[in-house]
């Protein structure tokens, strides 16, 4: 096979037994790799029902059939699957930076990790050769701690490490997953999970040439797409990088900002990209194979967090920043040190924080609460020692680890309605309130509160359609662009590039032919997309969610905007929820309960899924 390596990689962490098989050929030209292939093994390798921290649950980690190559932004990547600790359903995650080339030219399109070690461990994937080593002197210890630790100990620099902190061994449900030091396979807490099986890290050294069906068409594709990426289609991020997000937004009035008190932030001066690339960001550089670079790394010059060093994107400054009522750049940014050391995503630890400050405004929470903590919005203090809590377990921090959703439910006294989420997943930086069209992307989100699947706020943010009403239209508008964005994270490409596929599905196709060999119609490639969404849909199914998941946060639906401006008074009805809910539900083909139609997976060649289908509407009969 072409692109693709063509192994599966079995690691049973319990018994200490692997073993290789071949990649299933069938799936790769229905799932593609990266999040498509995940799914579809994930639900061959577990049962329904399995619980996200029992050994039964299988972590997938896959790559997709560009990465490895010298394709720009796409030569990179890797994601990993799982059942999430935070939603019950789909927990995926893909990060970006040079360990996903490694794996691939280790010699495996995916590695399916089962079971639990009687101790901690790390994985030695050298190529052929798959060791589990001891890893109890690393317990405790951060990811970028861990890596170090692991190449002085196997005598290579050049080994890709992927790794939790100690957050993902105490099984904070924010825990994610940290590669080459500042990258996080980020959101639905696959780092728990890890956790969960006492896998500490991963190390991978590969030596194998990555070939590709059609070198020489190949390479002139390479070229053109090296210059479409220096040209303004990536300007954003080449330049002041997501920052720039937050004076637009603020702009718009679509900045949730204090938990969902306010859409804008007054002090969004002191916060914006302009800003930080001012007075913080020391250099700025890229991932293997990208021709454009966005990773701004900033540090803080002077001050009580003088040194603090961190990668910066819009998500997580918003979260630690406007959501927490916090306009002082230096404290975010030894925010976001701080998840990097303990191994927890930003934009959920962010959240948390915003949660907490707004159970202490309202006297839900008292400072007795939170071990003395004076949590008012604003106090950048406080956000520093919640998510050191946080990370740690530690007092109120044992409960706030939990996620806002869980949190919500323990703390109780109206809590709950404070608690902003999608399918116990945090929020992100779009106030749904006044974007129509991404409150419906993010309701029907198969991993819950997300922008990065599907990308829906694009429509409003940029005047496509009246951000302000809900209307049927918006169901198919959907739709599409979640096809494309599952095909992105299954070829597993990266999304800062999608601008540069001037054609989409046309060059994607192109792509996945040049590499693979197997000739692919942009249709196809479409069908692809709608087949892997249609999947995650079935995940979710079997799972036991439904159409009573795809809601919004409790603010989004009763609280008006409040703030003088362009989007004073938008809130998100029920009734407009349904509408949408139901126009989308239509576009796909799926029935008025959000479930696929036996006879849409039948055009999708999905025939050997049709049970969950069966069974989901057996019981809904009984």
């Amino acid at each position: 096979m072409y692109g693709y390596a063509g192994r599966v990689l079995h690691i049973d962490l319990t018994t200490g037994k692997t073993h290789v098989e071949p990649l299933n050929e069938d799936y790769a030209k229905k799932y593609i790799g990266g999040i498509g292939l995940g799914m579809r093994l994930w639900l061959d390798h577990a049962k329904a029902g399995v619980e996200p921290f029992s050994p039964e649950n299988p972590l997938i980690l896959a790559t997709g059939p560009i990465s490895g190559t010298v394709w720009p932004t796409g030569g990179n990547g890797h994601a990993f699957i799982s059942k999430s600790p935070q939603s019950y359903g789909v927990g995926e995650s893909k990060s970006h930076g040079s360990f996903g080339t490694e794996l691939k030219r280790a010699g495996y399109d995916a590695v399916i990790f089962k079971g639990k070690a009687e101790k901690p461990v790390y994985v030695w994937i050298d190529d052929d050769s798959v060791q589990l080593l001891d890893a109890s002197h690393l317990m405790g210890k951060s990811p970028t701690e861990t890596e170090d630790a692991i190449r002085e100990e196997l005598g290579d620099y050049y080994i890709r490490v992927a790794a939790i902190g100690p957050a993902g061994e105490k099984l904070v449900r924010i825990a994610c997953i940290i590669n080459d030091k500042t990258r996080a396979a980020g959101r639905t807490g696959m780092g728990a999970v890890m956790g969960s099986k006492n896998l500490k890290a991963i190390a991978v050294r590969g030596t194998h040439d990555i070939t590709v069906a059609k070198p020489e068409e190949f390479m002139e594709f390479v070229k053109e797409f090296h210059e479409r990426m220096k040209g303004p289609a990536t300007q954003k991020y080449r330049t002041l990088g997501t920052p720039e997000n937050v004076l637009v937004h603020n702009s718009l009035s679509c900045m949730p900002t204090r938990n969902y008190t306010n859409s804008r932030f007054e002090a969004a001066e002191k916060v914006s990209g302009e800003t930080l690339n001012e007075r913080f960001v020391a250099k700025i550089i890229g991932c293997s194979s990208c021709a454009m670079r966005c990773e701004h790394v900033c540090v803080v010059p002077e001050g009580p967090y003088k040194g603090a060093t961190t990668r910066m994107e819009y998500e997580p400054l918003w979260a630690m920043g406007p959501y927490c009522g916090i306009d002082r750049l230096d404290a975010i940014i030894k925010g976001m040190d701080l998840c990097n050391y303990y191994g927890i995503d930003a934009i959920s630890a962010g959240v948390i924080v915003g949660f907490a400050m707004d159970c202490y405004e309202n006297g839900i929470l008292t400072e007795k609460d939170l071990d003395g903590i004076d949590a008012r919005f604003g106090n950048h203090e406080a956000l520093l020692k919640l998510i050191e809590k946080m990370g740690k377990r530690d007092g109120i921090g044992d409960i706030l680890a939990e996620g806002v959703k869980i949190a919500g439910e323990k703390i109780g006294k109206g809590a709950e309605k404070l608690a902003q989420h999608i399918k116990g997943v945090e929020v992100t930086g779009y106030d749904l309130r006044c974007l129509k069209t991404a409150a419906l992307g993010f309701a029907v989100s198969f991993r819950g509160a997300d922008h990065n699947r599907h990308g829906a706020y694009a429509f409003d943010v940029k005047g496509k359609v009246n951000r302000l009403v809900a209307e049927k239209g918006r169901g198919k508008m959907v739709k599409d662009i979640e096809d494309i964005y599952t095909i992105i994270d299954s070829m597993i490409i990266c999304k800062f590039s999608r601008g540069t596929y001037y054609k989409e599905a046309e060059d994607l196709a192109k792509l996945y032919t040049l590499v693979t060999g197997f000739e692919t119609t942009p249709e196809e490639i479409r069908r692809s997309g709608e087949r892997i969404n249609n999947l995650a849909r079935l995940f979710n199914i079997r799972e036991g969610l439904g159409r009573k998941d795809d809601t919004l946060p409790y603010k989004v639906m009763h609280h008006p905007i409040t703030d003088e401006g362009p989007s004073k008074g938008a809130y998100v009805s029920q009734a407009e929820l349904d509408l949408l809910l139901d126009d989308y539900y239509m576009a796909r083909g799926w029935n008025r309960d959000g479930v696929p139609t036996i006879e849409k997976l039948k055009e999708l060649g999905m025939e050997d899924l049709v049970h969950i289908v069966e069974e989901k509407t057996k019981k809904a009969e009984e």
